[in-house]
């Protein structure tokens, strides 16, 4: 049974891999590129500027996260232990600095793939863990944001170690959730299980102090650069939509219904949630911590749906649970036609949006001194201004007269029928004009 379990175990971890791989030179401008051009950026500038993790920087410099003009390119965010790593294999081998980082996540992804295994087969039985693993390694969600460059799934992996061996060793436990919490605090949210598997509650609080004191020293220290703190307050039901029935929709129909588990998942894992007992409480417990995530962060969740990647560890747990109590064709057909139905949504975000600024961007790489600086307005999404390669502005924060005081010395757009662009394309020299984008010299 251990040899079958075991083979069946890494071939799951090889499929895993290889579906990974789909797309893996793509330039970052799928699917929720801006954030995946934030992260990627921080590393750009490490390799450009040397390595220095308590003052990360990156290309935006406008006021666009912070509300206030960030002319060193501060990123006062997580602690950037994701891009430490993204850092060390893109200097390190020949690989792209896109590649590179998406290598990182499926890494993580892989090894929290093996405790999804560890966990279920601990909870639920030896079929459990590797059904469990199974749905980790191929929900088409999952497969597509664990190969983003994100530090979410570096975050899960270190909080899913933490998890696996809070019984084993508390202490060593606290290690791995504390870095799990610098590198996406979000992670917070798993302690309802951390609270159902500790014998000792006291121990539970030092367990707890002890994590959380080095993502406090980190808040604090990052006190120090207001003008690299994003904005967090609007993530937290902001525009009130918190138990409306958009609400509703969009978490639970559009999102965990449709796209995580293809309306079909929801088969199996209703079966799973209605199954559990107090012997079997650690899925459900795990899943209700995930959702109060979801709640707490409100409009972020229903905004952005690279957020629910923090449900997907319990959703796979109770998937497995669900499916070993269903009649077998049933599930056999529920699980292909969950697939099928959320693949064909996840793969719309392989799509590169817009190639012309990946066109643009690569002429300005080209035309374009290195310590240039560029305004290139996108609707203060800054995809665009990281397939320029240089630091600058992905809006026009202010007056451009204003931003050329700042320092900007070039104009880029794709919109040559904006107003904006024809004005100032009026009033400054063209470096370089053709039918889908302009590069202006400022100076």
């Amino acid at each position: 049974m251990k040899r079958i379990e075991y083979i069946i175990l890494f071939i799951i971890l090889l499929g895993g891999f290889f579906v990974r791989l789909y797309k893996i030179n793509n330039p970052i401008a799928d699917w929720h590129s801006w954030r995946q051009a934030d992260t990627a950026s921080v590393t750009r500038e490490y390799i450009k500027n040397g390595l220095n993790l308590l003052v990360p920087k990156y290309h935006d410099l406008s006021s666009a996260q912070t509300g206030v003009t960030n002319l060193e390119g501060y990123r006062m965010v997580e602690f950037p232990l994701f891009n430490f790593f993204h850092y060390l294999l893109a200097t390190n081998f020949p690989l792209s600095l896109e590649v590179s980082g998406r290598y990182i996540s499926i890494v993580a992804s892989l090894v929290s793939t093996m405790f999804i295994y560890l966990l279920g087969k601990k909870y639920l039985g030896d079929w459990g863990g590797v059904w469990a693993a199974f749905f980790f390694a191929f929900l088409p969600y999952n497969v597509y944001y664990s190969r983003t460059i994100l530090p979410d799934p570096l975050a899960i992996t270190f909080a899913l170690a933490a998890i696996w061996f809070f019984p084993k060793s508390w202490l060593f436990s606290s290690v791995l959730f504390a870095v799990s919490l610098l590198v996406k605090p979000f992670v917070i949210f798993y302690l309802p299980v951390f609270w159902l598997l500790a014998k000792n509650k006291k121990r539970f609080i030092f367990f707890l102090a002890l994590s959380m004191a080095p993502v406090a020293a980190w808040r604090f220290w990052i006190s120090q650069f207001p003008s690299g703190i994003a904005h967090i307050k609007w993530m937290f039901n902001s525009d009130r939509i918190l138990g409306k029935p958009s609400f509703w929709r969009w978490i639970f129909g559009e999102r965990i219904g449709h796209l995580i588990l293809g309306s079909w998942g929801l088969i199996p894992l209703a079966l799973g949630v209605t199954s559990v007992n107090k012997k079997k409480l650690f899925p459900l417990a795990f899943f209700v911590g995930s959702l109060a995530f979801v709640f707490v962060f409100a409009t972020a969740n229903v905004r952005h749906d690279y957020y629910q990647l923090f449900l997907v560890p319990s959703i796979c747990l109770l998937l497995a649970q669900g499916v070993l109590r269903l009649p077998k064709y049933l599930g056999v057909f529920a699980v292909v036609m969950m697939f099928v139905t959320s693949g064909f949504q996840i793969r719309e975000y392989y799509k590169i949006n817009n190639p012309v600024i990946v066109e643009a961007g690569k002429a300005v790489d080209e035309l374009v001194p290195h310590d240039a600086l560029v305004v290139v307005p996108y609707n203060k999404d800054t995809a665009f201004l990281y397939q320029t390669a240089r630091r600058g502005w992905p809006f026009v924060d202010g007056t451009i007269e204003n931003l050329i005081a700042l320092g900007a010395d070039y104009y880029v757009s794709v919109n040559l029928t904006d107003p904006m662009t024809q004005q100032i394309g009026q009033k400054y020299k063209a470096l370089q004009k053709t039918d889908s984008y302009v590069i202006i010299k400022l100076r």
